[in-house]
């Protein structure tokens, strides 16, 4: 299982960027985050062209489909929905990893039991801005 933010270990941040513009702030060959849209699309195809690393915050199955046709590294859902989301990416084969939102060390176990690849901690998300 994968854990970002967590207090024992080091991983990489993600860096929450809302415009390509921002991706400038960002170290080389960071993990930029940003939620799915159809207004943010412009940025998901400049992030798949130039072969960036990034994760799709999405709320529902549509989207799930989606982040995982435009390329993302990673999918980003509620813990609410992490065990649909696990199961369609099983499913589908993806390539992308999906990633449940928690707040606490108690939801690890839960969300372990359920095959989920990961757990994405507040802490490990960078707001950049432009």
């Amino acid at each position: 299982m994968l854990l970002f933010g967590h207090r024992f270990l080091s991983t990489q941040p993600f860096y929450h960027i809302e415009s390509i513009e921002a991706i400038r702030n960002t170290p080389p060959n960071a993990l930029l985050y940003l939620h799915f849209s159809e207004e943010n699309l412009d940025i998901i195809n400049h992030l798949q062209q130039n072969h960036l690393s990034f994760a799709l915050v999405v709320e529902t199955i549509t989207q799930i489909i989606y982040a995982s046709a435009l390329g993302a590294r990673y999918i980003v859902v509620s813990k609410k929905m992490a065990k649909s989301a696990q199961d369609i990416a099983e499913n589908y084969l993806f390539d992308a990893k999906i990633l449940a939102i928690i707040e606490s060390d108690d939801e690890i176990e839960e969300l372990a039991i359920l095959g989920i690849d990961g757990v994405l901690f507040a802490n490990a998300v960078v707001k950049i801005t432009s």
